[in-house]
């Protein structure tokens, strides 16, 4: 006996709003979903498995348009020109994800330049606002009037 879930169930289990479950079914992404009885759907692993791999054409950024002409696809079997479109589709989308990679790793590589650029310049920054260790010379420390007063001075008792 396949297990199911209700629509709730299906929505805690994708991520998905019970909304947005009902609508995909009503544009064609889902295959119209059981229904027991009372008109409840049912949704099975099966169900959730498509759903898990339309979430990941959508994160990947793949256009609604594009999913809905793959889901049509899929409901017409594994026919030879099906299978040859579906995986067209896909690898289409695969170059664009890649392209997609790239110019991140790119920006990224940017982003860890200018944080380690930012880093040195914070280094040299520190080291100019840090006040220099004063030497103190002995005709510096002779002209002093600080250094006289206290050479000056006689410790109680010296006499």
């Amino acid at each position: 006996m396949t297990t199911s879930m209700t629509i709730a169930q299906a929505a805690a289990a994708t991520g998905l709003s019970v909304h947005t479950l009902r609508y995909y079914e009503r544009i064609g992404l889902l295959d119209p979903v059981e229904r027991r009885d009372n008109s409840h759907r049912r949704y099975t692993q099966e169900d959730l498995n498509w759903i898990g791999f339309l979430l990941k054409l959508k994160s990947t950024g793949l256009p609604v348009r594009a999913m809905l002409r793959y889901a049509e696809l899929r409901r017409l079997g594994n026919s030879m020109e099906s299978v040859t479109e579906r995986k067209a589709i896909l690898l289409d989308h695969t170059l664009s994800v890649q392209q997609t990679l790239a110019e991140l790793q790119s920006n990224l590589a940017a982003l860890h330049h200018k944080i380690a650029l930012y880093g040195e310049m914070e280094k040299q920054a520190m080291a100019q606002s840090a006040p220099a260790p004063r030497k103190r010379g002995l005709k510096t420390a002779l002209s002093d009037p600080r250094t006289d007063a206290a050479a000056t001075a006689q410790p109680a008792g010296a006499n």
